[in-house]
């Protein structure tokens, strides 16, 4: 077991570092964890995102990933945001973009983060063995959270903090050193819905459950074709992700900005953009605005894609002209949203 002093050090260089929170667990398989994976993957809640259930064995248990796990280190960076992430609701002619993905691409921050962490690790203990992740390996950030006390995932399946709200990136190490488990954080939702009642398209089959093929964070980023006609309306003027259950969470009136890291900060262009100008972008110029953020992985085609739907959805004239450009694009998807867009905006 590793002894207390090195754990207290490790979690002060874990705040150097940019994290405003770590807790640790055993990476031990947790029966429950898996019963809840196999149950989403099973009534196919996962969508298109086949690399979940392609890799679920070693998503279900840390050592499934890798054996020699003997410990989690989970830890928590914050985005929490400088303005009401609801406040262009109302505005349809701007753009929303989710805050998370408003500043520098968070795998990258945290990453560095993380690494260095583990390199100070292992600079006291060199013996050790240790691993990084951060959202693109198969683990259970959310779970693996919760059980070491860092927050606790609340009835809209994201990990929530009595300190720093909704607003977490989470990452982990998987380390072979045995360090002292923190106690599991309790549920402190209570009887709140709030975030299953702002869910525009009612994702949430049951609080604590998600289907993300309802979700407009799935559909706007994840989902690769058309978006079905039943949830394009309810997208609004959102183009990217979606932030509604997140926002209204009561607990993130303890969130400060203070916490948060300071690359993680949203670019000012991001915060409330023209979707004009988002309807013009060709490949080399979604590309060149997009450098460094996480909304590039999307690619030019289901940017504008989203783009056409919010277009479509905010009743202003002015745009039917770039909208009906689009109806000949070279991607049959974003020329099938720009009709849809075209006839809303004409019928409007």
């Amino acid at each position: 077991m590793v002894n207390a002093e090195l754990q207290a050090e490790l979690r002060a260089e874990a705040t150097r570092l940019g994290f405003a929170t770590c807790g640790f667990t055993a990476a031990t398989p947790d029966a429950q964890r898996a019963e809840r994976l196999e149950r989403f993957l099973g009534e196919g809640r996962h969508g298109s995102m086949e690399w979940m259930e392609a890799r679920k064995t070693q998503r279900a248990s840390p050592q499934g990933l890798w054996p020699e796990a003997s410990s989690v280190i989970a830890l928590g960076m914050s985005y929490a945001p400088d303005i009401d992430p609801l406040a262009l609701a109302e505005d349809p002619e701007k753009a929303r973009i989710s805050v998370y993905a408003q500043g520098r691409d968070y795998h990258d921050v945290v990453k560095k983060a993380l690494k260095a962490l583990a390199r100070w690790l292992i600079e006291r203990e060199p013996a050790s063995e240790l691993k990084v992740f951060v959202d693109t390996a198969p683990v259970m950030e959310k779970p693996l959270g919760e059980a070491a006390g860092i927050g606790w995932q609340g009835k809209h399946t994201n990990l929530v903090s009595r300190s720093h709200g909704s607003w977490l990136f989470l990452g982990a190490i998987y380390s072979a050193l045995r360090f002292e488990p923190d106690a599991p954080h309790a549920d402190r939702c209570g009887q709140c819905r709030a975030c299953q009642d702002a869910c525009p398209t009612d994702a949430f089959p049951a609080p604590y459950q998600l289907d993300a093929r309802r979700c407009i964070s799935y559909l706007t980023i994840e989902h690769k074709g058309p978006i079905p006609e039943q949830f394009r309306g309810a997208l609004g003027n959102r183009i990217y992700g979606c932030d509604d259950c997140l926002a209204v969470c009561p607990w993130n009136k303890f969130a400060d900005t203070a916490h948060r890291h300071i690359k993680l900060a949203p670019r000012a262009e991001l915060e409330a953009p023209e979707l004009a100008e988002f309807l013009q972008f060709d490949d080399a110029g979604f590309r060149q605005f997009f450098s460094g953020s996480p909304i590039k992985r999307i690619g030019r085609d289901r940017f504008v894609r989203n783009c056409l739907y919010a277009a479509g959805n905010s009743g202003a004239a002015q745009l039917l002209p770039l909208v009906s450009g689009l109806c000949s694009d070279p991607d049959s998807v974003v020329a099938d949203a720009a009709r849809w867009a075209a006839q809303r905006l004409t019928a409007a």
